[in-house]
């Protein structure tokens, strides 16, 4: 599934009428037939893309609220950055005005990604059922409806971000910080024209350390780029605090690493659009590392930007396509070349963990996918946070 796809579905003008990506994509196409085409990234085969959700709500997650220490010279009265190790979080959500940052729940091997949420759009990271959605549809085309918005907060470890490399980007200063602006292009293709309502709005907030907030709005005019400014001075250090998994793994082919992880969320951007699924955890490895310099976008932003990968997802059974057969290990091919995923239920049949190379430019043969699959061990309690265990130890035998 492309992120064309996958943000047509978030921000499009019809929500799709159940819980599989067939209806989700269906619903995007229809939504980009009548509009624009957007973005273009990986998604999760097998798996509940997004929905429309109506009401925009604010999830809080575990409250990470200790200090630690920092790279740069630390505002005064602010607690310095810590030097935290990959897979770690290092800071918390806050408002700024009508936007709401929540916790952190991707984190990477360059950065961490926290969704954002505005009291004056509507935000669709949740599925929702059929009757929730034609209500959801009758609401969009009320009067002084809402527009739809897709915001998140990308906080990059220092030296990640390149504010030069940012197409077209304007230098500006807000709240005495270096900062950086643009506005771009849809399907995030240099190739097409801007698109108002897509905005990109970054600021150094210590030596060297970028964050940026991307938003993908139905209207041109909001968020501003003023409002975006405002999230500048309420970025404050928190933690370190590692990632916590739902899952360990004990069997990786040889040469692949971890790249991202997504906590009570798939990893990447897909775990952002779908950061109210209920999903518990997620992890991407790739054949090499990345790198992890030079970048303006997180590494799943650009079509082909992980090329020889692999997904882990552990989710409620009722996020993917597949009926539950409990107890049970099946395996399905893939859209292209290389790609195909591997479910395996929980003997209740409530839980699947699945691996997948779809979109990832996997290039394992499905014995292999199974073989990982069947290596992991899934926490004794998913929905119980204190039985996870940090990414760190997670993630490898």
């Amino acid at each position: 599934m492309q992120l064309r796809e996958l943000v047509d579905a978030v921000t499009g003008d019809e929500p799709p009428m159940g819980r599989t990506v067939d209806d989700i994509v269906a619903a995007g196409r229809r939504a980009e037939r009548r509009r624009r085409t957007r973005f273009a990234t990986a998604g999760a085969a097998g798996l509940v893309a997004v929905a429309v959700a109506a009401a925009i709500t604010v999830p809080t997650l575990d409250a990470r609220r200790t200090s630690s220490a920092l790279s740069g010279a630390p505002r005064p009265g602010v607690s310095p950055w810590p030097d935290a190790s990959p897979f770690t979080f290092t800071f918390t959500g806050y408002d700024a005005g009508t936007l709401h940052v929540q916790d952190p729940i991707v984190v990477s091997t360059a950065y961490q990604i926290a969704p954002v949420y505005s009291d004056r759009h509507t935000s669709n990271d949740r599925p929702v059922g059929p009757d929730e959605a034609e209500a959801i549809e009758q609401e969009k085309t009320a009067a002084g409806a809402k527009p739809s918005l897709w915001a998140y907060l990308t906080v990059y470890r220092p030296g990640a971000f390149d504010p030069a490399a940012v197409k077209d980007g304007r230098s500006v200063r807000v709240a005495g910080r270096r900062a950086v602006q643009a506005t771009l292009p849809f399907g995030l293709d240099p190739r097409n024209p801007v698109e108002p309502g897509n905005k990109l709005f970054a600021w150094e907030y210590a030596a060297n350390a970028w964050a940026a907030v991307t938003s993908i709005s139905d209207d041109a005019a909001t968020p501003s780029f003023e409002d975006l400014g405002g999230l500048v001075t309420g970025l404050k250090p928190a933690g370190p605090t590692p990632a916590p998994l739902p899952f360990t793994v004990g069997y990786l082919p040889r040469g692949y690493v971890p790249l991202q992880v997504g906590t009570h969320a798939m990893p990447g951007l897909s775990g952002i659009a779908t950061a109210r699924a209920g999903d518990y955890g997620g992890a991407t490895y790739t054949r090499q590392p990345l790198p992890t310099s030079g970048l303006t976008a997180p590494f799943d932003s650009v079509e082909g930007g992980i090329r020889d990968g692999f997904h882990i997802f552990v989710t409620p059974s009722t996020s993917s396509n597949q009926s539950p057969e409990p107890g049970a290990a099946k395996c399905y091919p893939g859209a292209a070349r290389g790609g195909g995923f591997c479910n395996i239920w929980s003997a209740d049949g409530r839980i699947v963990v699945q691996v997948s190379s779809e979109g990832v430019g996997g290039r394992l043969p499905q014995a292999e996918l199974l073989r990982i699959a069947q290596g992991i061990t899934v926490a004794d309690d998913v929905r119980d946070e204190s039985t996870w265990t940090p990414a760190v130890d997670a993630l490898t035998p």
